[in-house]
């Protein structure tokens, strides 16, 4: 079942043959993921790939060293935060902190409300600050956020330690309120944008409200540690994504694409320059 009726329509050959980058998915999650990466590459898909914990994060980049068109994110997910100040979450915590003067790319971080993840909530705001705080103080990271029912209290920590003034932010699946959305933009955050977001009313709505140099794509694939994608159905997401997008906002396809891969291209080279 297609979203919109332009998107029933064949991918323009100018989309198939562009570079698409994900900016929000789990490739270290895949039992492939060296070569799931490189059968991604030949088919023209760089990915920003986050990590869960730190160890996650220690292994994936010794396992995906050599695939130059990934860039692993140091992790610290608020699933994975545990429920008060356990010696498990401490170790977590502080290992990220040893290690994340060593990467520009940072996450899965964030906070999640919700009902399954509630009863955490103090544990995980305590992380949080911590995470963004460490960030913050050095500067030039791009920072890939998860906020289920907590994007204000992401965005108050994000304004707390002026996290936004030197490194990108990027909201993957943005969830919060019309009024979050717009205080989002306002602090000049990013917005990772798949097909479970262009699924819903709410995430179409919110993808036509993102200004197009804030805009990028993401799959958030695979959807489990162990579960895994083959490289062609993953292309074929992004792809969909960003025809579905560009029909939402009455764009064409290729233009917006080539909008969204610079902007992409811009955050995954490993230096300081963040300017959109």
């Amino acid at each position: 079942m297609t979203i919109l009726g332009t998107a029933s329509s064949a991918i323009d050959s100018d989309v198939s043959s562009m570079r698409l980058f994900d900016m929000h998915c789990h490739v270290d999650f895949a039992p492939n993921a060296a070569s799931l990466a490189a059968g991604l590459d030949g088919l023209g898909v760089s990915a920003f790939s986050a990590t869960v914990t730190p160890e996650g994060y220690e292994r994936a980049v010794q396992e995906l060293a050599a695939c130059g068109n990934v860039r692993v994110a140091l992790g610290l997910h608020p699933w994975w935060v545990a429920e008060g100040e356990s010696d498990g979450a401490n170790r977590a915590l502080e290992r990220f902190e040893h290690l994340v003067g060593s990467t520009r790319f940072v996450g899965e971080i964030g906070l999640d409300f919700g009902a399954r993840h509630g009863a955490s909530r103090e544990a995980q705001e305590r992380a949080f600050d911590r995470v963004v705080s460490a960030c913050a103080n050095l500067g030039g990271k791009v920072l890939t956020l998860h906020a289920v029912r907590a994007a204000g209290a992401v965005l108050d920590a994000l304004e707390r330690h002026r996290a936004t003034e030197g490194s990108a932010c990027v909201f993957h699946w943005f969830p919060g309120s019309s009024d979050d959305l717009q205080r989002a933009i306002r602090l000049g955050c990013f917005f990772s944008v798949g097909p479970r977001m262009l699924a819903t009313k709410r995430g179409r709505a919110y993808a036509q409200a993102v200004p197009r140099e804030r805009l990028l794509l993401e799959t958030d694939e695979p959807s489990a540690p162990g579960a895994s994608l083959e490289a062609g159905a993953w292309r074929g997401l992004l792809e969909r994504a960003l025809v579905d997008l560009a029909g939402l906002r009455d764009e064409s396809a290729a233009d917006l694409g080539m909008r969204i891969a610079a902007t992409s291209a811009l955050l995954l080279e490993d230096d300081s320059r963040l300017e959109g």
